[in-house]
């Protein structure tokens, strides 16, 4: 079964539908998008001008970090075709970065994510992804209703309230990420509940952090279920999605999506490591080949599930310097707010670690003079959402050229 007759139709159809969108998202932005208008008067070009998929992967990609600091000097409205009270929604991400959410139904285009994963009418779902500001509650709960499953807007954290939900509730469906599911599982266990037998859990749709197969094969095992994952943004919503079959994730019907050079952003044939590109079809809020900063690559064989989308072989890390650590992104500039603040520190390193499936996050600081750790990981908080562990060291432990954030993850 499938949610929609765009799941199974041939390939060279559906590219004919997707550059359709595509021209309308640059017709569109060309009028106006300031920050469109922008990129073609600095290639001298117009709308019109891109004819096909070649000409179009000659635009230069739109980097996130140029769109946070667009976002405060130009204001939202610049990438916007309409009034931001037209909007239905408008979020705000770490970095930090406005995420507006246009009117049309299923606009961040997860149900056939969801539904790819087993999620059916009469599903009761355990949200535990934010409602507050960051749009990941909200964006994945109503595909959701659109499916027709109940949903529990448990939020993150409060584990012993999760708990409650699950064994109170017929809970058939959990939403979240994977290494917060094992918590829960964990606690659980360790107050002597049997994960099979006292929850009704059947599956689990996961995203925000990267899932290895160890991890997923602990969860499912744990508590009986499937573990489907999928991968998107906060700026274009789904990107990619698992189906029952594994083996990668099927790329989104509405989204056009590229692998790329990360040096010149020019596309890269299928199979070859490169940097994720999309083109999401919003006319609302057009954004024309954003560039992601995830490395991955794509695989054009067929899948058994019917399912005809080529499919994307998962996150291979970086191609920027920031990171993406419980579902939030980490900018070391946005850091340097925090850093403005302690004068006696010489240098400073953000670090990325993974223990057994935990992602965590370390901030190593050069003091001469005592760290007020406490208050420290307050301050670090308010700004990064995240709370860290802090260590000290002397100064002159880091050598000049000292990366302010270092990625120590992997996830093959």
């Amino acid at each position: 079964m499938y949610y929609s007759e765009y799941e199974t139709e041939p390939r060279e159809k559906r590219m004919k539908r997707k550059w359709k969108g595509v021209r309308e998202v640059l017709l569109e932005a060309e009028q106006s998008s300031g920050e469109f208008q922008a990129r073609l008067e600095t290639m001298g070009a117009c709308a019109r001008d891109f004819k096909n998929w070649d000409d179009y992967g000659k635009i230069p990609p739109l980097r996130k970090r140029d769109v946070i600091q667009w976002q405060k000097e130009y204001g939202l409205g610049w990438f916007l075709n309409c009034k931001p009270g037209q909007l239905s929604r408008i979020y705000q991400s770490p970095g930090p970065i406005f995420d507006p959410e246009g009117m049309d139904p299923d606009y961040w285009a997860w149900s056939e994510g969801f539904f790819a994963a087993g999620f059916r009418p009469g599903d009761l779902a355990q949200m535990t992804f934010s409602y507050h500001m960051t749009p990941a509650g909200l964006m994945l709960e109503e595909p959701l209703r659109d499916i027709g499953c109940g949903v529990v807007p448990a939020g993150p954290g409060n584990t012993a309230k999760q708990i409650e939900f699950l064994m109170q509730l017929p809970v058939t469906a959990f939403v979240g990420m994977t290494s917060y599911l094992k918590v829960i599982g964990q606690k659980a266990q360790a107050a002597g509940f049997d994960l099979r037998e006292d929850f009704s859990l059947e599956k689990a749709y996961v995203a925000a952090e990267p899932l290895s197969e160890m991890l997923r094969a602990e969860v499912e095992d744990m508590f009986g279920i499937t573990v489907r994952q999928g991968y998107g943004t906060a700026d274009v919503g789904c990107i990619a999605y698992e189906c029952m079959e594994l083996g990668g994730m099927h790329l989104s019907n509405y989204r056009h999506v590229e692998i790329c050079d990360p040096a010149t952003g020019e596309p890269l044939p299928d199979g070859e490591l490169g940097e994720v590109v999309v083109t999401p079809f919003f006319t609302d809020y057009p954004l024309v080949r954003l560039a992601t900063g995830d490395l991955s690559s794509i695989d054009s064989s067929l899948c058994e599930c019917g399912r005809t989308a080529r499919k994307l072989t998962g996150w291979k890390g970086r191609a920027d310097d920031t990171a993406k650590v419980k579902g939030q992104f980490i900018y070391p500039e946005q850091a340097m707010a925090v850093f403005a603040k302690y004068p006696d520190v010489s240098c400073w390193q953000i670090q990325v670690k993974n223990d057994k499936g935990r992602d965590s996050l370390v901030v190593v600081v050069e003091t001469a003079t005592p760290l007020d750790k406490e208050k420290f990981c307050a301050d670090f908080q308010s700004v990064m959402k995240l709370k860290p562990v802090v260590e000290t060291c002397a100064p002159g432990t880091f050598p000049e050229d000292t990366p302010r954030l270092v990625d120590e993850r992997t996830f093959y």
